[in-house]
């Protein structure tokens, strides 16, 4: 897929995506002829940091200390960082194997 978007646009497509597990509040918001569904609160907040994270990193999936010990075998510890709108530091982790594909081959897969 990136050779295609390589050839089509000069540049591979980049994502970033955080993972976390917490509670949130979810509907529709708004009235009249807007509604959107959304979801807010505190552990939706920590993930949209997180992702922002991501790619000082160089990773491409990041997870909270909170998701990474539901498979603790699938990701490894990157440190602790400051995120907006949390005081406290927050542990970050990342793939395990993205680590070593990047490793061997710098190019993302």
């Amino acid at each position: 897929m990136d050779d295609l978007n390589t050839r089509r646009t000069g540049t591979p497509i980049r994502f970033g995506l955080a993972l976390h597990l917490g509670h949130v509040m979810y509907g529709n918001i708004g009235g009249g002829n807007r509604l959107d569904f959304t979801c807010v609160g505190p552990a939706v907040n920590l993930a949209a940091r997180l992702e922002k994270v991501a790619p000082k990193l160089g990773r491409t999936i990041v997870a909270s200390a909170e998701f990474s010990v539901q498979v603790p075998d699938a990701f490894e510890a990157l440190g602790d960082y400051s995120v907006a709108g949390f005081v406290a530091t927050q542990a970050v982790f990342g793939l395990s194997d993205e680590a070593t594909r990047s490793e061997s081959d710098p190019s993302p897969q």
